[in-house]
């Protein structure tokens, strides 16, 4: 019976052990994600796929730089213990006695300093390359801001085009609920208005921010520049083929810092010109009127729409504070019936950019957003903020 006993039990221990590790390693299946083309693989320890001969450069760059210093490290450690283990104390080997040796002193000099000139000469030939922003084909201007980026396309084909990119609210969403269950390729890296330029094409990248500093990079381009509020950098790249390649912003830059992707779509020619006709007729069709009269229920409607792609991204659904973002529900500047102050409020940002300027955004969207917070939730003010009124603020 004892015996019975102990076998049972051992079949009853291997019998959990083996449900347990097939639920492990179901659950790994179920929600397991695949690599995401022109982004982040799974399990990835190589660089990025290089899609511009800058990052084909770089890479080769990384591989010739870690086998020389790997081979010097290998050399130098094998002679050293090869040294110690011939002659050591206990084979009878006494420790020399010697000056320098003028010899020596000549060979370790030469030898590192033709070392070090191998090292230096595709270094400098490849940052020189990337460093080289003259004759660009297009000129985007990038902003860096807490937490979205600003891209105005402000030289070539597409020439004033300017949108704002944000991380879609449904990943957001995902990300606040824990992403339980969540099985997603493009995981935190997709956005609502994704940076759009064409195949073959030299692109230059300018940089800058309008609260704190930030980094644009997208590793497959080989380019990671800081945009640094008040300076303006630049840097350029140009993709040999389509796809959709992701990046991040690469500095720490507040709370939201790990909410800020970005997604660059490379098309070809044909394609990036319908793009450009396609985005100049929706920003025709956005010049809404300034000078037009909107209606309480047509404006909330407006706001809200503007409120979920954009005030979001900090302010809760059900206008609640959340840690340091005051609450909306209740706010006295949202009820003041005064309206310029919340308006200067969304024009020039408060409290050190924790509440970032929203300029970028239109006199009508604005008024609509002011108008929506004013009579949403337990915020009844029947008040109706014009884009009139934004615009005289503007001012």
């Amino acid at each position: 019976m004892k015996t019975m006993k102990r076998i049972t039990g051992g079949m009853n221990s291997w019998w959990l052990a083996a449900t347990a590790w097939l639920g492990t390693a179901f659950f790994s299946l179920a929600h397991a994600v695949n690599d995401l083309p022109g982004g982040p693989a799974v399990r990835q320890l190589n660089l990025h796929p290089a899609v511009t001969k800058i990052a084909e450069e770089q890479a080769w760059l990384h591989w010739f730089m870690l086998i020389l210093c790997s081979v010097i490290f290998v050399a130098v450690f094998a002679v050293m213990f090869y040294s110690i283990w011939k002659h050591r104390k206990s084979r009878g080997h006494k420790a020399a006695n010697f000056h320098e040796s003028v010899t020596v002193e000549v060979i370790w000099t030469i030898v590192p300093f033709i070392i070090v000139i191998l090292m230096a000469l595709p270094a400098t030939k490849v940052l020189v390359a990337s460093k080289d922003t003259t004759n660009a084909d297009l000129t985007i201007k990038t902003t860096g801001m807490q937490w979205k980026w600003g891209y105005d396309y402000i030289k070539g084909e597409g020439e004033g085009i300017g949108f704002v990119s944000t991380l879609d609210p449904t990943h957001r969403e995902l990300s606040n609920n824990g992403a339980k269950g969540v099985a997603v390729d493009n995981y935190l890296l997709k956005v609502d208005n994704p940076l759009v330029v064409p195949v073959g094409k030299k692109i230059r990248i300018i940089t800058t921010a309008n609260d704190v500093i930030h980094a644009f990079m997208v590793p497959a381009f080989g380019i990671k520049q800081d945009a640094i509020p008040g300076f303006v950098r630049d840097t350029w790249f140009k993709a040999e083929k389509t796809g959709d390649f992701y990046g991040q912003c690469a500095e720490l830059c507040g709370k939201e810092h790990a909410y800020m992707p970005i997604h660059v779509k490379v098309v070809s020619a044909q394609d990036y010109t319908a793009w450009v006709d396609g985005e100049k007729k929706k920003l025709a069709a956005k010049q809404d009127d300034p000078n037009k009269v909107w209606t309480l229920d047509d404006s909330i409607k407006r706001g809200e729409l503007v409120y979920k792609n954009n005030c979001m991204v900090c302010h809760q659904a059900n206008g609640k504070g959340a840690a340091a973002i005051k609450a909306l529900d209740g706010a006295a500047v949202v009820l003041d019936s005064d309206k310029s102050k919340q308006i200067a409020i969304l024009l020039n940002g408060q409290n050190n950019g924790a509440m970032p300027a929203w300029k970028q955004l239109s006199d009508t969207e604005l008024a609509a957003v002011s108008t929506y917070t004013k009579n949403t939730w337990s915020n009844k003010t029947g008040d109706v903020v014009q884009p009139a009124d934004v615009k005289a603020a503007r001012k």
